[in-house]
């Protein structure tokens, strides 16, 4: 009996088949290599991340509301110190104008004082003119005072009658006094007792300068060393200091009392201190100026008396101011 043979249907279905099962089995392969992500484990750590941001943020919000703190203190600190800087600025310009118009009023007033000197101890081209060339004065004065010395001493009464009642006027005579010469080589000022204005000059002289004039004028206002109401201490230590026969020296007396007895003692000790020298003259001239501050009192009369005699003898002048010169 013959076998029946194959029909190529048979083979060929088989063949499908076959390839569907290879496909399937390498689906599965493929699909078991990437592990399946569970959705809810995804949405936690999503969260977690979330919050883990949101936490990086306050943090910086923080951070950065701090630094802008420290940074509106510093910027008010920098407005502070700009404004406070412009002020000192501003204090320095008006101080320094001040300064120079200050200057410029006192190189004025210099000026016009060592031109007034100059004036009234020199010809003028008109008095040449009418007087002639030739003309000589008598005497080398302005107001009654020569005014021919190097060097000038001031001798200040410094009593609690002159600081009560006459210390105004008296500023003002010393700047009077100062005015009247131009230059000097040396200015010294004491008390009547002989302490000194300034003692870092004690036995020197003070070299001549307009800083040097009004400082004088300025300690004097609140200068007030002890007293006893006489001048024979201080003339007496101004001549037998400064005394030198190269030396043309006057002395300015201000006061207004005379606390001693004698006075023919205080002209005698004076006599022997300024000596006379070759020409028959005395090196150092003495003057007077009496402050009226005890008229008609007995130690006012003495001091007038005293101080007439000591110019007469001396070469100076004494000068007796007027009452209505305190007002």
């Amino acid at each position: 009996m013959k076998r029946r043979g194959l029909q190529e249907i048979g083979l060929s279905f088989l063949d499908v088949i076959c390839c569907g099962f290879g496909a399937i089995i390498l689906l599965l392969m493929v699909i078991r290599t990437v592990e399946p992500i569970p959705l809810e484990e995804s949405v936690v750590s999503l969260r977690g991340l979330v919050v883990q941001k949101r936490d990086s943020l306050h943090r910086i919000r923080g951070v950065t509301r701090e630094l802008t703190r420290e940074l509106s203190a510093e910027e008010l600190r920098l407005r502070l110190d700009l404004a406070a800087l412009a002020r000192l600025e501003r204090e320095i310009s008006d101080i320094l104008g001040r300064h120079r118009e200050a200057s410029e009023k006192s190189e004025r007033e210099l000026t016009e004082r060592q031109s007034f000197a100059r004036a009234k101890q020199s010809l003028t081209e008109e008095m040449e003119r009418l007087l002639g060339l030739d003309f000589v004065r008598a005497s080398n004065t302005i107001g009654g005072i020569t005014v021919d010395s190097e060097y000038i001493i001031f001798v200040i009464d410094t009593s609690g009658s002159m600081q009560t009642f006459a210390w105004p006027l008296a500023q003002r005579k010393v700047r009077e006094a100062l005015a009247i010469y131009p230059r000097v080589k040396g200015i010294q000022v004491m008390n009547d007792m002989g302490d000194y204005m300034f003692p870092e000059y004690a036995a020197r002289w003070i070299p001549d300068s307009l800083t040097v004039r009004d400082s004088i004028v300025k300690r004097l206002a609140g200068w007030q060393p002890y007293s006893n109401s006489s001048p024979v201490e201080g003339i007496t230590r101004a001549i037998e200091t400064f005394y030198a026969e190269d030396r043309k020296i006057s002395i300015y007396v201000f006061g207004d009392d005379y606390s001693g007895q004698s006075i023919e003692k205080v002209v005698d000790r004076v006599d022997q201190v300024n000596r006379v020298d070759a020409t028959g003259d005395r090196r150092v001239r003495i003057h007077g100026v009496g402050f009226p501050v005890r008229v008609g009192d007995a130690s006012g009369n003495r001091f007038a008396a005293l101080m007439r005699e000591l110019t007469y003898r001396n070469n100076g002048t004494f000068v007796a101011l007027a009452s209505s010169e305190l007002l």
